[in-house]
């Protein structure tokens, strides 16, 4: 977005602010189509978790995205955002048995990733098609902490377990319409997804009963100018092939299946916040602004980097080195050691890549107000949430009489 664009949306709604780009979005999923246009049958599942707002869902749901959702909740969010229920997929982990039963009331594809789960649904469920998340013991991921596929990792069954599955499977006669995977976040090593791609379709032919085979997503965007990527035209090429000659020895044609999040909304968000102070130290010059961990914690809980801009300042003969951190009294670094264009107080900063897992993990931390967020699509600019109040601090607590 160009920068006068993003000043005056700043102005007139205020900082900090959350701007997303939908047209990027658009972009992003029909890059994803395109790549794997060589598969019979392709569908993508937004990651609902990496962006909630449910003006962001309508987006791609008119895109003819499918829903990739891990709590009940967010099942819901995509109903009312106008999703058929056939295409919400429902992959949670570690709940309880009656949130899956939930999910089974209201009709959407249910995928299970324990084997106590898998035994109690099978016995009760036995006639409604279930996926399976299988763990393909596949290190990748950017980070240890986004890193799910390993043999130490809590999601999916472990692909060692494999004969217990279909033990349960026999005993209780159910029927499994499709197996998944995630691997993790970050992926930029093509070798290891098709390495655990190879492990998911061997155990695929297990079965005699599956439609669909959910490769999960986790595919890398750049974060600054130069930044490695997932190729995904390159990966299109080598998975779309593979997984065309696998239909071929399986007998029909499946259903291929990615539930990209970060891939599709990531580049599209920008978090707008105000200077507050100019601080020279010794070692250091920070720049405190209006915002922090509470509206984005992704450079604090992942050391995930994100670009910073001044966008209040186009001047790029006078930069210098400052530390980006926020107002929460914790450790609240947006960015160390950036070279800006010359910052001064009630300049606007633009933090970039900040439309996945940015607003949808904020909180009200130290009892700040979560930001506003606009969305621009297609020529027009919307207010899609509206500033928090002090009324919305305190609407749920209850003033008791001492």
């Amino acid at each position: 977005m160009e920068r006068e664009h993003l000043l005056s949306l700043t102005e007139e709604y205020g900082s900090p602010l959350y701007i997303y780009d939908a047209n990027k979005i658009e972009s992003q999923f029909n890059r994803m189509v395109n790549a794997f246009s060589s598969v019979n049958k392709l569908k993508i599942n937004y990651a609902v978790k990496a962006n909630t707002n449910i003006s962001i869902l309508k987006v791609l749901n008119n895109l003819n995205s499918g829903a990739d959702a891990v709590s009940i909740q967010e099942v819901k969010l995509c109903l009312k955002a106008g999703f058929d229920v056939s295409d919400i997929f429902f992959t949670p982990s570690g709940i309880s048995f009656k949130e899956i039963e939930e999910a089974v009331t209201l009709g959407v594809q249910v995928t299970l990733d324990n084997l106590t789960v898998l035994k109690k649904y099978g016995e009760k469920f036995p006639t409604i098609p279930a996926c399976i998340r299988i763990n393909p013991h596949v290190m990748a991921g950017g980070h240890s902490k986004i890193s799910v596929g390993h043999v130490d990792s809590k999601f999916g069954i472990s692909i060692s377990q494999l004969d217990n599955i279909k033990e349960i499977v026999a005993h209780t006669k159910m029927v499994v319409n499709g197996l998944h995977m995630h691997t993790g976040s970050d992926i930029s090593n093509i070798d290891a997804f098709v390495e655990a791609t190879e492990v998911l379709l061997n155990a695929v032919k297990q079965f005699d009963t599956i439609e669909f085979v959910d490769f999960g997503s986790g595919f890398k965007v750049p974060y600054k100018k130069g930044d490695n990527e997932t190729n995904i035209e390159a990966m299109g090429e080598i998975i779309g092939k593979r997984f065309n000659e696998f239909c071929k020895e399986y007998g029909r044609d499946l259903t291929l299946l990615f539930e990209p999040g970060k891939f599709l909304v990531s580049e599209s968000g920008n978090l707008m916040v105000k200077v507050n102070v100019v601080k020279p130290t010794p070692n250091i010059t920070f720049i405190g602004v209006n915002s922090g961990l509470n509206h984005l914690i992704r450079p604090m809980m992942y050391d995930a980097y994100h670009h910073i801009t001044n966008v209040s300042n186009n001047n790029e003969t006078q930069q210098a080195i400052y530390s980006v951190v926020g107002y929460i009294c914790e450790n609240d670094t947006f960015g160390s050691n950036r070279t800006l264009n010359k910052v001064s107080q009630g300049n606007i900063l633009r933090i970039h890549n900040s439309g996945a897992y940015s607003f949808s993990m904020a909180s009200n931390y130290n009892s700040r107000y979560r930001p506003a967020e606009v969305m621009t699509y297609k020529g027009k600019d919307y207010l899609i949430r509206e500033r928090e109040t002090f009324e919305d601090l305190t609407r749920n607590q209850i003033d008791i009489e001492l």
